[in-house]
């Protein structure tokens, strides 16, 4: 019987000791629970971002429901404290969101939604301005922007517009540098970017397109992949600088260094079996088909041509930008950034000034100094594009004296990355006339620098 009693109370004990120990776990949950203390959203033109800040780093899943259309985010050990109430949700696919404990320590966050979507999710981590993040991205069905025509009495066979694809850097939860006053570079170079674009549709034979016209985020790649699928024949990214000496100041210009061209072509030789993406704009060649030398070459070439139009394009911009703006450095720069990395578009980088510098971000700030900048760039993009119009366009039709058929004798000085055949095609005459005209006698080999005559088709 004492044995029996000394099992019953070692038994007790050890419950309790287990409840203790239960009701501590509990609270020790209840205390180290992530809040989700605010939603932001984000509107762009193919998706919406959701943000949800959190007090400290949570795991989440994610998964979609059915009749009617849901979206469920599972956050482990969190609770949601959130005010929705200033949230608008009027533009965006969600009609509402919904929360609720979905078990003692995980929340579950519910999104209604108006229409089907494709849903993203992913964590980040703090920056300077926020702390822990969880980041749903709603993805609508996508549509590919139409590449503008130019139709006239006088051109009816529609040549095309030079398509010009304006970056405005950074966007959303991503503010850029950030100046003394709180000037925002995403504000500030969007600012830039929109006087840029009004340039560029006030000029006949050019369209514009802005990879983001709104407050939101855009990943490097998506900002190249949008100038390609709208046939872009030039890229240019415009950003503000940032340093931590407020006295760093000056603009500058950049193109792609070699290093960031030779690691391009790796990776676009490495995915072209399982891609879809062409080079060369406009009659463009796939990859996927070519043994790997001729595809080094074709990409090589195309890549040589890009970098060579990028530097005429960038010298000339920045020569513009130095007759009013402080510059950096003497002359146009060369980095990696991921930005300038198509392989097929003419692509530059405009840094338009320290907005970390007081006098900088004043001006930066100002309307009338972003005219300036975004008409230093127009000048530097239409002078290039007047003087080397791609086929079939509008500019070439304009140049050739406003007709296909009848071209004015002219004179042309080869670049980097040309050949016959596109000096040829560019200034619509054929090779046995150009070879004709130069004494090249079907040989093909022209070098930089040389002056060829240009002769009347």
């Amino acid at each position: 019987m004492k044995l029996n009693m000394l099992r019953v109370s070692r038994f007790a004990l050890q419950l309790a000791s287990l409840s203790l120990i239960s009701l501590c776990l509990f609270v020790s949950v209840g205390v180290n629970a992530a809040d989700v203390k605010n939603v932001r959203l984000w509107i762009a033109p193919d998706h919406a971002r959701l943000v949800f800040d959190l007090s400290k780093s949570a795991n989440h899943k994610l998964f979609t429901l059915k009749n009617p259309d849901r979206i469920v985010l599972d956050v482990e050990n969190s609770k949601f404290t959130a005010d929705l109430k200033q949230l608008n949700l009027t533009k965006s696919p969600v009609q509402r969101i919904r929360s609720g404990a979905k078990d003692k320590k995980n929340l579950r966050i519910v999104l209604d939604l108006k229409s089907d979507v494709r849903a993203k999710s992913f964590a980040l981590s703090p920056n300077d301005k926020y702390g822990h993040r969880l980041v749903v991205d709603l993805y609508q069905p996508e549509k590919v922007a139409e590449t503008v025509k130019t139709a006239t009495a006088n051109n009816p066979d529609k040549l095309r517009n030079v398509v010009i694809a304006i970056d405005a850097g950074h966007g959303g939860d991503d503010p850029g540098a950030v100046g003394p006053r709180g000037e925002r570079e995403k504000d500030v170079v969007l600012g830039i970017a929109r006087e840029l674009k009004k340039l560029l549709k006030k000029e006949p034979g050019f369209t514009p397109q802005l990879t983001r016209d709104g407050d939101y985020y855009i990943s490097l790649r998506s900002r190249t992949s949008r100038a390609r699928k709208n046939n872009a024949d030039m890229f240019v990214s415009i950003h503000a600088d940032g340093f931590k000496d407020k006295r760093a100041k000056g603009a500058s210009v950049w193109v792609l260094s070699p290093r960031g061209a030779s690691s391009e072509m790796g990776r676009w030789l490495a995915k072209r079996e399982n891609s879809t993406d062409l080079i060369g704009g406009v009659g463009s060649v796939s990859l996927e088909d070519k043994d790997d030398v001729l595809a080094k070459v074709l990409l090589d070439m195309s890549m040589t041509a890009s970098r060579s139009d990028s530097r005429v394009i960038a010298e000339t911009v920045h020569k513009n930008m130095s007759r009013f703006a402080k510059m950096h450095k003497k002359r146009v720069e060369q980095a990696g950034f991921v930005v300038l990395k198509s392989p097929d578009i003419p692509s530059i980088l405009v840094e338009t000034g320290f907005i970390t510098n007081p006098d900088e971000a004043r001006k930066l700030k100002s309307k009338s100094y972003q005219k300036k900048m975004a008409q230093a760039i127009f000048a530097g993009i239409k002078a290039h594009f007047v003087s080397k119009p791609p086929a079939l366009t509008y500019l070439a039709w304009q140049k050739q004296g406003g007709s296909k058929r009848k071209a004015t004798a002219g004179k042309y000085k080869v670049v980097r990355g040309d050949t016959l055949s596109v000096i040829a095609r560019r200034n619509g005459v054929s090779m046995t006339a150009l070879r004709k005209a130069n004494g090249l006698k079907n040989a093909d080999h022209i070098r930089v620098g040389q002056v060829l005559q240009i002769p009347t088709s």
